[in-house]
């Protein structure tokens, strides 16, 4: 299949009609195992618990946790790899109460520790919610027809994006979706693979603004997006309601967010002409992993578009704001144009989709009524990102970089299977990904104080003809860099990406958002499937970085100011921040406020310091 082809759906499983059709026993129970063992791991690495050594029946490490109350205990096997990361067998994990055995469950887990994870009486219930949309969600993954991972190895970039099956690798809650009924699941889920058209309003330009990169308009964005018989059909539209279409902008909206939101909230807009829906566009688009954000499979070419959706999930309301959306074309111009003129950047590869254009309403009684952050101000924007189909190279193929922690239900590793089709010694598959992917982010901080989100949903590899990683693409700019200097200056349009960090806490955007929240994970996959050990993966992420140290030496003061090979960092945990506060986990203008520190973890590059 061509980077250009429209692909195959995964098929829905078989039910015959029935929605629910996937909620079975068997499956149910899966799932329960599967977020039980997430679950216990990932609280215990934020030292949420503390499980206890027991004797166990083999000559693995047994442990136990008990509930709040002390009358239920779960006991399990686990291996501790780097960064306290626990490797537990989800086959080995029993549950007792009173001596009577009790089949893992998920929700009963939360209620059961709620006193240990810190849940408050407002916060439990939605987080429980959360808990089981994320399960129904894992019963639906093992319902489907889905391709092993050595056959996602050589799939199509949207192929391997719906059929992604785990999400966030550390946050257990993270596909509540929440505002989804089930009908709107089986046609909205990222994982469902359905192709959706987009629901087209009209905005009066006196209530709506658009921004768009320097070297693009609005007439020219739209004719590029929207065909000529479409955009006149939408110009007859406004005909026949006495409007003229150019007094408008045309806004793209989820159709979710159409016929449960605006269709409703914004009813006196809608009667006062001030927003005409104009119906859906011709062309399909697949959800990605992010659920609002849609790929263009009809026209692969063409933008992708990011959507305002009123639906909670992994711990924020996902709307658009008007006023923010405004500056983030001129943010991914500056960042292009910082990119292009930095020759470490450009010799690693990295390339950015930039968001194009960005197109808001404001609704005057919604914002007089409510302060920045209210969801009731994010409800209806969209913005253009540009598609990497265009850039891509003969014989070179997409994945999204969470890929690279994908395990499929027998067990079997993508990455792994994409060592193996290399025909690569796995360390050196292993630091031609790092150097396309660990290299500019150092460079970034380093040199430019910059710091991204990068986690694998934010992260597009390249692959090339070997299989191997050519380069990365970064995506999802505006809402997530940050400039961590006071002194760099940055064009008025572009201020707002500057944040205060404090000194002795601006390197964890390295150590927590690469080091602990995605390479741990990919070093306990490799090291599962037996293609490394710790050793040799972490020796290798060192290696990485100390060559490109030894490349920027007009860098050594900064290098030596903040230490990547110093003995310890400190633990950051995001789900502490979910189970804070599930419904706004954190201010984006002011990331590190709600930051939660736990103590520290031992810095597995240390070892492997080149100066010792």
């Amino acid at each position: 299949m061509t980077a250009t082809a429209v692909p195959t759906p995964i098929p829905a499983p078989a039910t015959t009609g029935d929605p629910v059709g996937h909620l079975t026993p068997q499956r149910w129970a899966r799932a329960n195992r599967l977020l039980v063992r997430k679950a216990l791991a990932e609280f215990t690495h934020e030292r949420l618990l503390a499980p206890r050594p027991v004797p166990g029946d083999d000559d693995r490490q047994w442990y136990e946790v008990r509930s709040d109350d002390g009358t239920v205990t779960y006991r399990f096997a686990a291996r501790v790899l780097t960064l306290a990361h626990w490797q537990i067998d989800a086959d080995s994990i029993t549950r007792h109460r009173d001596g009577a055995s009790l089949p893992p469950d998920a929700v009963d887990l939360i209620v059961e520790l709620r006193g240990a994870l810190g849940l408050s009486a407002r916060v439990l219930p939605v987080y429980l919610e959360e808990i089981t949309s994320t399960l129904a969600g894992t019963a639906y993954k093992l319902a489907r027809s889905a391709p092993s991972a050595t056959e996602l190895a050589g799939a199509d970039f949207q192929t391997i994006e719906t059929s992604m099956t785990e999400g966030h690798p550390c946050f257990v809650a993270n596909n509540g979706r929440l505002g989804f009924g089930v009908d709107e699941y089986h046609r909205y889920a990222p994982e469902v693979a359905a192709p959706v058209r987009l629901e087209w309003l009209a905005a009066h330009r006196d209530n709506s603004t658009f921004s768009s990169a320097a070297d693009l308009d609005y007439d020219t964005l739209i004719c590029g997006e929207l065909d000529a018989p479409t955009r006149a059909r939408f110009a007859a539209t406004m005909a026949e309601l006495g409007l003229d279409l150019a007094d408008y902008h045309l806004i793209p909206a989820h159709p979710w967010q159409w016929w449960n939101k605006l269709a409703v909230t914004f009813a006196g807009e809608l009667a006062e002409r001030r927003l005409v829906h104009l119906g859906p566009g011709p062309d399909g688009y697949l959800a990605q992993q992010s659920i609002r954000t849609f790929f263009n499979v009809t026209e692969p070419r063409r933008h992708y578009v990011k959507t305002a959706l009123s639906v909670l999930n992994m711990g924020f309301m996902r709307g658009l704001s008007a006023a923010y959306m405004a500056a983030t074309p001129a943010i991914n111009d500056w960042l292009a144009d910082l990119i292009a003129g930095d020759e470490v950047l450009v010799g690693s590869g990295l390339t950015v989709i930039r968001e194009r254009a960005a197109v808001g309403y404001r609704h005057r009684q919604y914002e007089a009524a409510t302060e920045r952050t209210s969801p009731y101000r994010k409800m209806l924007a969209a913005l253009w990102r540009e598609s990497p189909v265009p850039d891509l190279a003969p014989g070179r193929r997409l994945s999204t970089m969470a890929a690279l922690l994908h395990v499929d239900s027998d067990g079997g590793s993508l990455a792994a299977a994409l060592i193996d089709r290399s025909g690569l010694p796995a360390e050196a598959w292993l630091r031609r990904y790092l150097d396309a992917y660990l290299t500019p982010l150092l460079h970034s901080f380093y040199a430019h104080d910059l710091a991204f989100m990068p986690h694998g949903e934010n992260v597009i590899l390249v692959l090339d003809e070997r299989d191997t990683v050519e380069r990365v693409i970064f995506k999802d700019i505006a809402e997530e860099i940050a400039v961590m200097n006071a002194d760099v200056e940055l064009p008025a349009e572009v201020e707002r990406i500057r944040v205060d960090v404090p000194d002795d806490t601006k390197l964890l955007t390295i150590f927590t958002d690469v080091v602990d929240c995605f390479l741990r994970h990919l070093n306990a996959v490799l090291v599962e499937a037996g293609v490394l050990t710790e050793d040799d993966f972490w020796r290798t992420v060192a290696a990485c970085a100390a060559d490109y140290f030894d490349r920027v030496p007009h860098l050594a003061e900064r290098i030596r100011r903040y230490d990547l090979f110093a003995p310890e960092f400190t633990l950051s945990c995001l789900n502490r921040l979910q189970l804070r506060d599930n419904q706004q986990m954190v201010d984006l203008a002011d990331p590190s406020a709600a930051l939660q520190f736990v103590g520290t973890l031992t810095n597995p590059l240390a070892a492997h310091d080149p100066r010792r």
